[in-house]
C-alpha cells in the first residue's frame, strides 16, 4: 500500500472516529446477570446480598465479586484486587451491568491500570454508582460508553423492589430514556440547551477532568460537542467548591458547557459571607456563563433525592422563566 493510500485510510479512520457516538449499553432483560462489587471503599456487612435480593426480584441473576467485602486500609481490597474484580466483570459476556456497593474513596486509583482501549473494547455495559464512582463514569464516557450515575447497592438493598427510586434505576437499566420534571428554584437562569451529559461528584470530577488518559478535551467522541454539566457534593466547604470551578476553568473543561445542573450540596456550613452553597454558586456561575442553569436538581448524596443520570447521553435541559419547572429529557 503506497503512502497516498495510507494517508487516505488514516484520514478516513479519523473522520469515522470523530463521528462515532457514545454508545449506550444494551437494555437488560429478565435472566441477564448483574455483578455486584466494591469499586472503592468497603461496604457494611450484607449490603451486596440485600442488593442482590432486590435485583433477583426484578428477574435478574446476580453474582457478588470475590473482593467485595475485603478491607485494606478502608478500601475493598488492594488496587489490584479491585481491578481484578472489575476486569473480570467487563470481560465476562454474561455480565450486563455492574453495580457498586458504595462509593467512599479509591475509584480513581484504578484508572492508571485501565487503558482506554480496554474500556472501549469491553465496557459496553452499565456501571452504576455515584460519589467516588464518578471517576469510573468519566473513564467510561471517554472510552465511548454511557454510564449510570445512580444510587448504589446500599440504597438498593435497604429499600424494596417497588421503591420509586429503585424502579427508576430498573427502568433505565432496561432501556427507558426518562424525562424528569422537577420544581424550579429562585436562582434558576431560564433557557434551553442540548448536549452530552457529563459530571457527577464535583470534587472527584474536578480532580480527574483533563488528566491521565481520560481527558474529555481530547476524545473524538466528546471533543467539540456541547456539554450539559451536572454536579453535586458532600462535606465540601463553600470556598473549596468555588476553587473547584476555577480549576475546571483553568483546565478548559468548561469551554463547551451550554447548560448547568446544580444538584444538592450536603453537610456543609455557611461561610465566606454566603448563607448557602447555592448563593455562592449563583454569583460564581454568573461571572462566566450566560446559559441555562438550574439549582437543587435531584442529584445528590441525599439518596432520596438522587435520580438516575445517564452520563454520555444526549439530553435537553429546559429551564422555564420565573422559577418555573425544570425539564431534563434523555434521548436514545
Amino acid at each position: 500500500m503506497n503512502k497516498t493510500i495510507l494517508a487516505i485510510a488514516a484520514a478516513s479512520a479519523m473522520l469515522n472516529a470523530a463521528a462515532q457516538p457514545i454508545v449506550s449499553p444494551p437494555p437488560l432483560r429478565k435472566g441477564d446477570t448483574v455483578a455486584i462489587m466494591s469499586i472503592a471503599s468497603t461496604p457494611k456487612d450484607s449490603v451486596a446480598e440485600k442488593a442482590a435480593f432486590v435485583l433477583e426480584q426484578w428477574g435478574f441473576n446476580t453474582i457478588i465479586m470475590p473482593h467485595t467485602y475485603d478491607n485494606y486500609h478502608t478500601f475493598a481490597g488492594t488496587v489490584e484486587n479491585r481491578c481484578s474484580d472489575l476486569l473480570a466483570c467487563l470481560r465476562n459476556p454474561k455480565v450486563k451491568a455492574i453495580i457498586s456497593t458504595r462509593g467512599g474513596y479509591g475509584s480513581s486509583m484504578l484508572l492508571p491500570r485501565l487503558t482506554r482501549d480496554t474500556l472501549a473494547r469491553y465496557g459496553n455495559k452499565w456501571i452504576v454508582g455515584y460519589s467516588d464512582i464518578t471517576a469510573m463514569h468519566s473513564a467510561m464516557v471517554c472510552a465511548g460508553h454511557q454510564s449510570l450515575h445512580a444510587n448504589m447497592g446500599g440504597y438498593l438493598g435497604s429499600h424494596s423492589a417497588t421503591d420509586s427510586l429503585n424502579l427508576m434505576l430498573r427502568d433505565v437499566l432496561m432501556g427507558k430514556r426518562p424525562t424528569y420534571t422537577v420544581p424550579g428554584h429562585v436562582y434558576n437562569r431560564p433557557g434551553t440547551a442540548t448536549g452530552i451529559l457529563l459530571g457527577g461528584n464535583l470534587s472527584v470530577f474536578s480532580n480527574i477532568a483533563g488528566s491521565l488518559d481520560f481527558d474529555f478535551l481530547d476524545r473524538d467522541n466528546v471533543k467539540d460537542k456541547d456539554i450539559i454539566l451536572f454536579f453535586e457534593d458532600v462535606g465540601e466547604n463553600i470556598s473549596r467548591v468555588g476553587s473547584m470551578f476555577t480549576q475546571l476553568l483553568v483546565k478548559g473543561v468548561l469551554a463547551n458547557v451550554k447548560g448547568i445542573i446544580v444538584g444538592r450540596f450536603t453537610d456543609y456550613k455557611p461561610s465566606n459571607g454566603y448563607a448557602s452553597m447555592n448563593e455562592m454558586l449563583r454569583d460564581e456561575l454568573a461571572r462566566y456563563f450566560n446559559i441555562p442553569i438550574c439549582y437543587d436538581f435531584p442529584a445528590s448524596h441525599d439518596e432520596d433525592w438522587n435520580y438516575p443520570m445517564i452520563e454520555g447521553a444526549t439530553v435537553t435541559l429546559h429551564v422555564t422563566e420565573d422559577a418555573g419547572p425544570v425539564t431534563l429529557t434523555f434521548y436514545e
